[in-house]
């Protein structure tokens, strides 16, 4: 404020003095104010005017002498801080007279005497203003220095001269002499702030201040200051948000913009200083000149006022409209922390921040909204290009490098540092592909929409080459690469390094690490396709396999699983990666496993593998499944496990590990129960008890229905092993490699930058071959019924059926000795039974139609739910139904002729 009141007044009073001596052109006013009344009074009168010109040069030179002692005398006070004010003296010696006037009337009041005193004291009172340092911000280029004080506590003696006194001619020259001042920042003599306006304030300054005129100002030189004024507010405002946006914790894209405007801001102190030089050498530079001078200005100060107001309400700085903040609700960011196990503090949503990507799309949206004017239209696109500049070189680098450097969070792929790739070598999770890296969809911004995906995957493929020394990827950044999103090359070059990224990946993939080699060794293994070493295996271990799975012995089982597939001759002893198969104990069934997760529900339906997964690896199970996994064998728990190296274990995770092991429990209940009624044929093929052709026709009756139920379960599980082997996973295998051959066999560029290539049609990417295995999977168990609850259960109880009739026969030998009288005789020392061969006999009657009934009514309503779901799930389902159909009808025709042939 000392450089509002204490300026250097040669330059005003040399306008002034130009403005006495000559004529000058003013803007004419319809009214008369005051101020001019009272200098018309101070005019002589025309016929003097005509008779005494140098009276009236003297008299006016009178008058300029006086305001400049004056003005000088006011100086002087404030410069030497006297404690006691000079006066002039005809103010001196009228205040003398009129004090001793009242000291003699009231000589003798105290009341006036102490009154006087205190009028005294307070006029005594020194003017000192003092600029105080701010303190460091983290906005490198912010203002020190304090602000001024505010002309609202200055002395009364400094006052300036009121409008009201003054002539049309000197308002024009006292307001052209005050903008000069408000326009840089600072309050005027006459222009001085609202009363609202607190500089302190960070809000107050962020919304820009408002000034008022003191009154008196004629009509025409107020509207035509008005809207200078109001461009000295947005220059005010945008001031402020460049020192706040310029701060560390609003990332280098808000730098960037700040830095481009700030030297926006340059150019308006060249243009005041301009008008200052005109205002100092013309002197009838007027105030509607200065107008028509200051509108390109102030119109592209509009702009930029409204950019900055949108950004800070945008982070909170100013208040933002109810529709505006609802509008700026994400749901899906709250679902997201959840997912992730994040915690919801209070106020921990309710803070926002707009930085990098959604800085450039406010900008990119301004831009279309207001594409019909040029001016702005140039202003926003400058603002554009410069602000996207940091931007587009944390994507070149993510691009061709394939990292990130974004300390503020404001690149549209966001990394979670937590997950590292050291963590992969004892859990081969997915998390380091699908979880360290990911798209920030909301700060995406506008230019980069449409392929955000690609972006997303170059980086990521270029990081676990990188990583994985197979390319080599250079560490500097090409010179041809863009610069700015107005760049004609900008696409091309995300889709040439999305090219390369991808062949670099599937190169290392597919030669250096033998992905072909490492699925076929998953077949080998979790299908079954060659399965010399697990029935050798089974043999080995079928003593420990019949424990409860908690007394399995898995060290035990490990060793013996080591010597299968070390055998000599095994076909699995010539495959590289045997070692990496290990023995893993599950503590749940497998139709319960099944059923929960098709029963997922809620927030993990999109992800239901990731709990599973976690579920199938702890030792310890929930409440509800302790007692319904304390029956388990051995045969119903046993899976295997597999190791795989990185980057392989990207393709070959944990998703389909779990898919693998899930396929290999099926398969493995099905080879069992198979071995189960074989045995079982093979018992009644060497028993004499079951080969005996007995007199009696009732036992004889009993034998060929046990035999045919017998074989019609054995027949019902070969076709279903024969449907799951052939029909579902060797067609869906035989896909899955041609889709992989596909992509082994496209061509490689020798360029490491891929920008020759850019235009090449990718075949398959990573990320394809990755669903590929995927989908082979889930189709597999999808066309095995592994997905429908119905399905699930009616397996099941077919499954308990079989394996119930399976061990009920294998203990009847004894049974059949006493039942049959003419096996009495014969029959071996302690294998009859001291019971009435008829009531024996009933019972065994009993016990078989029970088990024909279960085994019919289940397998009748397996064929119809086939059929059902072959019409509204898979097709591929047609085939079994068809299969178990004709298998049935050929074991009920021999069933009957068998029984016809029975006298």
């Amino acid at each position: 404020m000392a450089s509002t009141h204490s300026r250097t007044v040669s330059a005003a009073e040399n306008r002034r003095n130009a403005t006495l001596g000559g004529p000058r052109t003013r803007v004419h006013s319809l009214r008369v104010g005051d101020g001019e009344k009272n200098a018309q009074h101070d005019r002589p009168s025309p016929n003097g005017a005509d008779n005494a010109p140098d009276e009236k040069s003297t008299e006016k030179r009178t008058r300029h002498v006086s305001a400049t002692e004056r003005r000088s005398e006011r100086n002087t006070t404030i410069t030497k801080e006297q404690i006691v004010k000079t006066r002039s003296p005809v103010k001196q010696n009228s205040g003398t007279d009129n004090g001793r006037g009242v000291a003699n009337n009231d000589s003798g009041s105290p009341v006036v005497r102490k009154s006087e005193r205190t009028e005294q004291e307070v006029e005594e009172i020194p003017w000192e203003p003092q600029a105080l340092l701010i303190p460091h911000s983290s906005a490198p280029l912010a203002i020190r220095v304090s602000a001024p004080p505010l002309s609202s506590i200055i002395p009364k003696s400094l006052e300036p001269r009121s409008f009201k006194d003054m002539s049309i001619q000197e308002q024009e020259t006292a307001m052209i002499d005050d903008l000069l001042y408000v326009l840089m920042g600072y309050e005027g003599q006459h222009v001085r702030f609202v009363d609202a306006y607190r500089p302190t304030d960070e809000r107050s300054r962020l919304a820009g201040p408002e000034f008022r005129i003191l009154p008196g100002l004629d009509p025409s030189l107020r509207d035509l200051s008005s809207s200078m004024l109001q461009m000295a507010t947005h220059h005010m405002a945008i001031n402020a948000f460049v020192e706040v946006q310029s701060r560390a914790e609003f990332g280098s894209v808000n730098h960037a913009l700040c830095a481009a405007i700030r030297k926006l801001l340059k150019d308006y102190m060249i243009l005041i200083a301009q008008l200052e030089n005109k205002v100092i050498n013309d002197p009838t530079y007027t105030l509607h000149q200065m107008h028509l001078h200051t509108i390109p200005t102030s119109q592209s100060l509009h702009h930029l006022n409204g950019l900055a107001q949108e950004l800070l309400k945008k982070n909170s700085l100013l208040d933002e409209d109810l529709d505006e903040s609802i509008d700026d609700f994400d749901a899906d960011n709250i679902l997201e922390r959840l997912r992730e196990h994040g915690e919801l503090l209070p106020g921990s949503m309710g803070k926002n921040r707009c930085i990098g990507g959604k800085v450039l799309a406010l900008v990119t949206d301004r831009l279309i909204a207001y594409s019909g004017d040029p001016a702005a239209r140039t202003l926003l696109e400058m603002l554009l290009r410069e602000a996207s500049k940091p931007y587009v070189v944390m994507l070149n680098e993510w691009l061709h490098q394939g990292r990130i450097k974004d300390s503020h969070s404001e690149f549209l792929v966001g990394e979670r540092s937590g997950i590292k790739r050291e963590r992969m070598d004892e859990d081969y999770t997915d998390e380091y592909w699908e979880k360290r890296y990911y798209v920030r969809h909301r700060d995406v911004p506008p230019q980069l929409e449409s392929v955000k995906e690609k972006i997303l995957l170059a980086g990521k493929y270029l990081n676990v080459v990188r990583e994985c020394g197979g390319v080599a990827v250079s560490n500097k950044m090409r010179s041809d690469v863009p610069k700015t999103f107005s760049d004609p090359q900008f696409i091309e070059n995300v889709n040439s390094a999305y090219t390369f990224a991808n062949a670099s990946l599937l190169q290392l993939l597919l030669t250096k690490n033998s992905l072909r080699s490492r699925l076929r060794s998953l077949k080998h293994y979790f299908f079954l396709d060659r399965a010399e070493f697990f029935i050798y295996f089974r043999e080995m271990s079928r003593d420990e396999l019949r424990k409860t799975h908690n007394h399995v012995n898995v060290g035990k089982l490990q060793r013996l699983l080591d010597l299968a597939l070390h055998q000599p001759g095994s076909i699995a002893a010539s495959d590289a990666f045997k070692d990496d198969v290990s023995v893993q104990m599950n503590e749940m069934g497998l139709t319960e496993f099944l059923m929960k997760i098709v029963s997922v529900k809620g927030l993990d339906q999109d992800n239901p593998d990731g709990a599973l997964a976690l579920q199938s690896q702890t030792p310890a199970t929930a409440a509800g499944s302790k007692d319904d996994g304390k029956n388990l064998d051995g045969f119903s728990s046993l899976t295997l496990d597999y190791k795989v190296p990185f980057p392989l274990s990207l393709v070959i995770s944990r998703k389909t590990i779990l898919r693998y092991q899930l396929l290999f429990r099926y398969m493995v209940s099905l080879r069992r129960l198979e071995m189960l009624l074989v045995e079982c044929w093979s018992d009644h093929s060497k028993e004499k008890a079951w080969i005996h052709r007995s007199t009696v026709s009732g036992i004889e009756k009993w034998k060929r229905r046990a035999w045919c139920l017998r074989s019609r379960m054995l027949v019902f599980v070969q076709q279903m092993l024969f449907y799951c082997t052939e029909e579902v996973l060797e067609a869906n295998w035989k896909r899955l490699i041609a889709k992989v051959d596909e992509a082994e066999n496209v061509p490689q560029d020798d360029d490491n930058n891929g920008a020759s290539n850019s235009n090449r049609k990718v075949k398959r990417t990573v990320d394809e071959l990755m669903q590929d295995h995927l989908d082979m999977l889930d189709s597999c168990m999808k066309d095995l019924g592994l997905t429908q609850r119905k399905l699930l259960r009616l397996h099941s109880k077919l499954m308990h059926v079989c394996s119930s009739l399976a061990h009920y026969m294998s203990k009847l030998s004894r049974k059949l000795y006493s039942a049959d009288p003419d096996l009495l005789s014969s029959a071996p020392d302690g294998s009859t039974l001291s019971e009435d061969p008829s009531a024996l006999m009933s019972r065994l009657e009993e016990n078989l139609q029970d088990h024909e009934q279960h085994f019919n009514r289940l397998l009748k309503i397996l064929i119809d739910t086939l059929n059902y779901y072959a019409a509204t799930e898979t097709v591929t389902l047609l085939g079994l139904c068809a299969r178990l159909t004709a298998a049935e009808e050929g074991a009920g025709r021999k069933e009957r002729e068998s029984f016809g042939g029975i006298v």
